[in-house]
């Protein structure tokens, strides 16, 4: 299945905005910000796996049952089917660069667990 992002296309969500830089048919590069005191939801992928890099900020991540902080210029590996979640917890902004790579890059393509904003 194609990629249904395009470079440039953004949205604003209840934890900040999203914003594609660059994509293919398998991959999607997005810069994530993360409002201060908001998380994503806890989520899974079936058709796609991401790579986080921190840009600004630090995030506190959930990963399967492990959360670990992470600084500037660190990032994790999300596997397929791997329950993740990010987190802002400090007064200033946090953003990422998300690069998601599979055969589905479909919004679609999640399962919520958890979330604050009452989308699970």
């Amino acid at each position: 299945m194609a990629n249904l992002y395009r470079k440039g296309d953004h949205d604003t969500r209840p934890w900040g905005t999203w914003e594609v830089l660059d994509g293919d048919d398998n991959f999607c590069v997005k810069r994530i910000k993360v409002n201060p005191k908001s998380m994503l939801s806890l989520q899974l992928h079936h058709h796609r796996s991401e790579h986080w890099t921190i840009v600004k900020g630090t995030a506190f991540v959930t990963l399967g049952d492990k959360i670990f902080e992470l600084k500037a210029d660190e990032a994790v590996y999300i596997p397929c089917e791997t329950k993740h979640r990010i987190e802002n917890r400090s007064d200033a902004a946090m953003e990422f660069i998300e690069i998601q790579t599979g055969d589905n890059l479909d919004e679609n393509d999640i399962v919520r667990f958890e979330d604050i904003y009452g989308r699970a």
